[in-house]
């Protein structure tokens, strides 16, 4: 049976392919433990710099199994939780390893973003949409509450009232618009995606590896930290980074007005 997540690393950068493009990739158990699994194997491989997340076929990924959820929509109730919660259960730890994890990870959306991929994208550090890709947390629909980490990341993204308009409404939106409310990062020709994601790939895996680590974990923890504690953990980050050799090599080529040359 071929995968349902694929890794291919080449400069540094891997690219993790959500692989059920016969469903749009939407999320089942086997998918779920797959992405876990390749997502811990990169946070601990040091030669890959940068992640990018992507979706094979017509979309980035159209949420949880639906045909799944229908199959138990006649089975007691107590059976769908225990399913279901069993599904998030695989899931939720992929969504932890990519906030964890020192690499920064870009979100490459195509086609349909919806439920839990939205939720999948919004937990990346970045994210670049094709033009023509849409979206919408569509939890509600099906009489549900989001999952994936997405009540932690839209207020942050968005902002809570907007958070709360895209997921008690479940409107559908275009990529246009996901720029617009801070959502995604760039919007590109839907024919650049791939060249355009993986031109900032390749920037960042250029970059001072420890720096944008610690760059990431200092913005991620700012949301449960008070300002002094931020301060000293700001001041400790800098502090640490100026005892390597990347940061020798940063204010060296500043000085000298060429490109820096970072450790590979």
């Amino acid at each position: 049976m071929e995968p349902t997540v694929l890794i291919a690393v080449a400069d540094a950068v891997a690219e993790v392919t959500l692989n059920r493009p016969a469903v749009l990739n939407a999320l089942d158990e086997g998918m779920a433990a797959e992405l876990v699994a390749a997502l811990d194997r990169i946070e601990h491989d040091p030669a890959i710099r940068v992640v990018i997340l992507k979706g094979a076929g017509a979309a980035f990924m159209a949420g949880g199994d639906v045909k799944l959820f229908a199959a138990l929509a006649d089975r007691p109730g107590e059976e769908r939780r225990r399913r279901l919660d069993a599904l998030i259960h695989a899931f939720h730890p992929a969504i932890a390893t990519m906030r964890r994890m020192p690499q920064p990870v870009v979100a490459q959306v195509h086609g349909v973003a919806a439920g839990a991929g939205m939720s999948l994208m919004a937990a990346a550090d970045l994210a670049v949409a094709g033009q023509s890709a849409t979206f919408t947390l569509a939890y509600a629909r099906i009489g549900t509450s989001p999952d994936g980490g997405s009540t932690w990341f839209l207020p942050r993204l968005v902002g809570q009232r907007r958070a709360l308009e895209l997921a008690l409404l479940t409107d559908r939106f275009d990529a246009a618009r996901a720029a617009e409310i801070g959502l995604v990062n760039r919007v590109v020709p839907d024919e650049r995606l791939g060249e355009e994601t993986r031109a900032l790939a390749l920037r960042l895996a250029a970059g001072p590896r420890a720096a944008l680590a610690a760059t990431k974990r200092l913005m991620l923890q700012s949301f449960d930290t008070g300002f002094e504690a931020q301060l000293a953990a700001e001041q400790k980050s800098f502090a640490d980074l100026a005892a390597t050799d990347d940061f020798a090599e940063g204010v060296t080529a500043f000085a000298a007005k060429r490109a820096p040359r970072f450790e590979a």
